[in-house]
């Protein structure tokens, strides 16, 4: 039996919503009547910590609420035929939850929480993050989201599997979230690319670039007919 051949996918808000998690790009977004910076930033924390705490405990309701679609299973599917890399923009666990094995969190994950004094000092959270909850170091837990203005630890991981990979594919996302966008600039010229979204993203010119310009649900069904064929 031949090795299976690797495949990566760089997944963005764009899948999730088709679950009903809103995306801060859509005009009805979870960030509206919201300044970004007042949750999710450094700043947003020392200014309200509070504000920032509701805010992601309502997120984990709506992530603890939603269910894994079509895309999510799809993508796990793909297990059956290759070696398959998740690498998420997302903060909820729908992947792990419709099977993929493999999945890195760049921004985070919002079923953990982590000490402010020590970003390795990580815990499962189901329920709220409170003011007054501490890490066994003392010091107040927070969410464990990488937040604008925070360094993404994962994305050194990330660049490196992507240089590594056979096929890569980008479902859902907009590009337009550095540094996670440039992964697509990582993936070598000879390879095989997907970019599949409702609404395709300017790129500069990639060879070999094939476009599926589908709502996630529909576009891994796609992808999953065109990999077959190769």
């Amino acid at each position: 039996m031949k090795d299976k051949k690797h495949l990566v996918v760089l997944s963005g808000a764009g899948i999730s919503a088709e679950s009903g998690l809103k995306t801060f790009r859509d005009s009805d977004g979870l960030w509206n009547g919201y300044d970004v910076y007042e949750v999710a930033s450094p700043q947003g924390w020392r200014n309200n910590p509070q504000l920032v705490l509701d805010f992601y405990n309502a997120r984990r309701k709506d992530v603890a609420a939603a269910h894994p679609n079509a895309a999510h299973i799809g993508l796990a599917e793909l297990e059956k035929d290759f070696n398959v890399t998740i690498i998420t923009q997302n903060i909820d666990d729908l992947h792990e939850r419709a099977g993929s094995t493999n999945v890195l969190h760049l921004h985070g994950e919002i079923f953990k929480m982590r000490s402010t004094a020590d970003e390795h000092n990580v815990f499962d959270i189901r329920g709220d993050i409170n003011m007054g909850d501490k890490a066994e170091d003392g010091a107040q837990l927070r969410p464990h989201i990488v937040w604008f203005g925070e360094a993404v630890p994962m994305m050194e991981i990330a660049a490196s599997v992507v240089l590594s990979c056979d096929y890569f594919a980008v479902v859902g996302t907009s590009l337009q979230v550095y540094p996670a966008a440039s992964l697509l600039y990582y993936a070598p010229d000879h390879l095989p690319k997907f970019l599949i979204d409702k609404k395709i993203p300017l790129t500069e010119k990639q060879s070999n670039l094939h476009i599926i310009e589908m709502p996630a649900t529909e576009g891994v069904k796609e992808l999953k007919r065109v990999l077959s064929a190769l």
